[in-house]
């Protein structure tokens, strides 16, 4: 059986610690409430400390928690309430497109695919629910690239690789693609991640109109697209009132 980490469970606890009782505790109470050495105890809060997890007052020298975890706490919740407003809507465009639906959001250099509903047909099907995409050749990336300011740090340092002869890796086109994304509302990605395969994507925005996922429809080119080799209208805009719907749902009110 593995062993846990020491250091680990020393550092939850303190965090606990923190989170309850006094919110502010100086070295001397942290170590004696957990039974540590001063020394091992100053080490974990400085290690938290330099992770935003833990902050310590200037004046008094306590410590207390720190932002990061609020941030990582309303990630938590955003990405949780993001998928249970969209189940119905996204439901709907695949049974409407006949397509896979795809929500994404942003995760470090990538996007997490957090909420996936099958083509509506009898075909053998994966579910792709914690599968990571690339930020600069999908329909979902380019949407979060264009409308997310850190995604879009992401990606414009990230080593951008060719998957197919279609995809876009020079950063002044890159940069183009994005213009065009949020000129026109959406994003596209006509085989330039997967050969044979395009996508239709639109960003989901919260009651800050914040930018906080997006949401794709994924198929065979044939069928996403029409003759002139561009997704084909009716697609994009059902994608598209799909997203409206969803945002309108986080409170993101009219668009």
């Amino acid at each position: 059986m593995a062993r846990n980490i020491q250091s680990l469970e020393r550092a939850a606890a303190m965090l606990r610690l923190l989170a309850g009782g006094e919110r502010r505790l100086g070295l001397s109470d942290v170590a004696s409430s957990l039974g540590l050495a001063k020394g091992t105890a100053h080490g974990i809060l400085r290690t938290l400390q330099a992770e935003g997890f833990v902050e310590q007052d200037p004046a008094s020298g306590r410590y207390q928690l720190g932002a990061e975890l609020l941030r990582l706490g309303n990630s938590y919740l955003d990405v949780h309430e993001l998928r249970a407003r969209a189940l119905v809507w996204t439901d709907d465009l695949a049974r409407a497109s006949g397509e896979s639906v795809y929500v994404g959001v942003l995760h470090k250099s990538g996007v997490l695919i957090m909420h996936h509903v099958f083509r509506p047909d009898d075909s053998r099907q994966v579910l792709e629910v914690g599968a990571m995409q690339p930020l600069h050749s999908t329909a979902l990336g380019k949407v979060l690239s264009a409308y997310d300011p850190v995604a879009h740090t992401e990606a414009v340092e990230a080593e951008r690789e060719a998957f197919t002869p279609r995809t876009v890796t020079d950063a002044a086109g890159f940069e183009e693609v994005l213009d065009l994304t949020r000129a026109r509302g959406w994003a596209a990605d006509v085989e330039e991640t997967w050969e044979g395969i395009a996508s239709v994507a639109a960003p989901i925005h919260d009651r800050r109109r914040m930018p906080v996922g997006a949401v794709a429809v994924a198929g065979a080119v044939e069928r996403v697209c029409g003759e002139s080799g561009e997704p084909r209208a009716a697609l994009v805009a059902s994608v598209r009132d799909c997203a409206r719907s969803v945002s309108r749902d986080l409170g993101a009110g009219r668009f």
